[in-house]
């Protein structure tokens, strides 16, 4: 700390003592009541006194001692300020010198014989960095004034005795994936309690301590972009950066602050679906509901929301009139359902080729597509135990009145349309009141059975 005390006031002072050097003499004048102001200065000038120029006011008759103190300066004695005095004062030390105003008897104090002000506190510029006071000179015996009272301005000098801060962090901001090279993604920025007029003392220069090779910032403006093209959300998906602010213009020496930054890359559409697999199998009975769901299908996208929407539908196949394909929003899967009756005897399976496409295509990546994909959907149809079926819906048989007992009156026929037939039972239904007119007779014949009405 004594060494970068030191450096700094070598920085500070030199090209001040170089001025003060070539500029040649000046003298000040005012007219009555005008604000003068005295700087505060360091201890090289303190302890030169004797060699510093002398500022005469004409007029008036005061003498001012330009110096300059540095806050938070503290030693074993009261820091000289200034020195007040009047050419009125022959050194018979008949005059008094009366200093009123901010801090005056608490903070400043003034040896009312020589007119040395001293700075008995140590001084905070960020605290005050300026204050008003009054000087006069009064009759030592009579306390009647000399001449009117004189206000002048005493001015802290900053030193840097505070370190950079973000007010506002941890930040975080978003930037998209795959963005060119130098995207910007946010501004952080710190402030700093010194002076930012006087020297480098609220100078920032701002880095990056960690978060490259994928992000920089702009030293001064603190504006952080993509260092890397083409970061890839899918790879990963959130960064933290380490960005530090150092004062004196980043040179050595000077104080720091960091802050972190979490930057999370928001997605895009650069990711076609892709079926889980490329072939799948549903069964479904021939007696199946119109509408009932057959099975689903699902492309996934590793793309989130509405980059990765995808719609279904059947492009091919020799069932595209029985089935059809919707698109479940929420599960993100396509739902085969049947369309028309099936027949297990006419065809026993289909073949379907269905697409999954994305529905928001950006064309920035249009190059990566095609943004779709498709799978076979292979359907076997399952048979189902049919009810038999009448070779016709009606029969109308005669019969003469004296026919002889047991004689074919005429047969109805009906069929199994199942492939592996069942036998066939057959009743006769008739009225109670003639029952006692017909019997029947069974006769099976394959696929076919007849059923005989004979008289009773």
């Amino acid at each position: 700390m004594p060494e970068r005390l030191a450096e700094m006031l070598l920085d500070l002072w030199t090209p001040l003592i170089i001025l003060w050097i070539t500029l040649p003499p000046c003298i000040y004048t005012a007219p009555m009541n005008q604000s003068q102001v005295v700087m505060s200065g360091s201890p090289l000038e303190l302890s030169r006194l004797s060699e510093q120029r002398i500022l005469n006011r004409s007029k008036r008759g005061w003498v001012w001692n330009q110096m300059f103190v540095l806050e938070e300066f503290s030693g074993p004695e009261p820091i000289l300020v200034g020195r007040l005095h009047t050419d009125l004062d022959p050194g018979s030390k008949k005059i008094k010198y009366i200093l009123s105003g901010d801090g005056a008897g608490t903070i400043f104090q003034i040896n009312d014989i020589t007119g040395d002000i001293h700075a008995i506190k140590r001084l905070d510029r960020e605290e005050k960095a300026e204050y008003t006071l009054t000087a006069q000179a009064v009759d030592w015996e009579t306390n009647k004034p000399l001449e009117p009272p004189s206000e002048f301005i005493i001015k802290v000098q900053d030193i840097n005795d505070n370190a950079p801060e973000f007010l506002n962090g941890p930040y975080h901001a978003t930037v998209p994936e795959m963005s060119i090279l130098g995207t910007s993604v946010t501004n952080v920025t710190a402030t700093d309690a010194d002076d930012p007029v006087y020297g480098n003392s609220a100078k920032l220069v701002y880095s990056i301590l960690e978060g490259q090779p994928y992000f920089s910032i702009e030293p001064e403006t603190a504006i952080i972009k993509t260092a890397l093209p083409n970061m890839d959300r899918e790879a990963k998906e959130e960064y933290l950066v380490v960005i530090q602010a150092k004062d004196m213009g980043g040179h050595s020496g000077g104080l720091s602050g960091t802050t972190t930054l979490t930057v999370t890359l928001t997605d895009v559409n650069d990711n076609p679906p892709k079926f889980a697999q490329s072939l799948y199998h549903f069964s479904v009975p021939e007696d199946v509901v119109l509408g009932t769901a057959i099975g689903r299908v699902k492309a996934n996208d590793q793309d989130i929301g509405e980059n990765a929407q995808s719609s279904y539908d059947i492009i091919d196949g020799d069932g595209t009139a029985l089935f059809e394909i919707t698109s479940d929003a929420q599960a993100q899967d396509g739902i085969i359902r049947l369309r028309k009756p099936l027949d297990f005897e006419t065809k026993k399976s289909y073949t379907l080729k269905v697409e999954a496409a994305n529905v928001h295509i950006d064309p920035r990546f249009s190059g990566r597509g095609p943004f779709k994909d498709t799978a076979t959907v292979k359907i076997v149809v399952e048979d189902a135990d049919e009810p038999p079926v009448f070779s016709s819906p009606t029969y109308l048989l005669e019969v003469h009145e004296n026919a002889a007992l047991n004689s074919v009156i005429g047969q109805v026929t009906a069929r199994d349309p199942d492939i592996t037939s069942s036998p066939i039972r057959k009743t006769l239904g008739i009225p109670e009141d003639r029952v006692a007119y017909g019997s029947t007779s069974q006769v099976s014949s394959p696929n076919h059975d007849i059923l005989r009405i004979y008289t009773v």
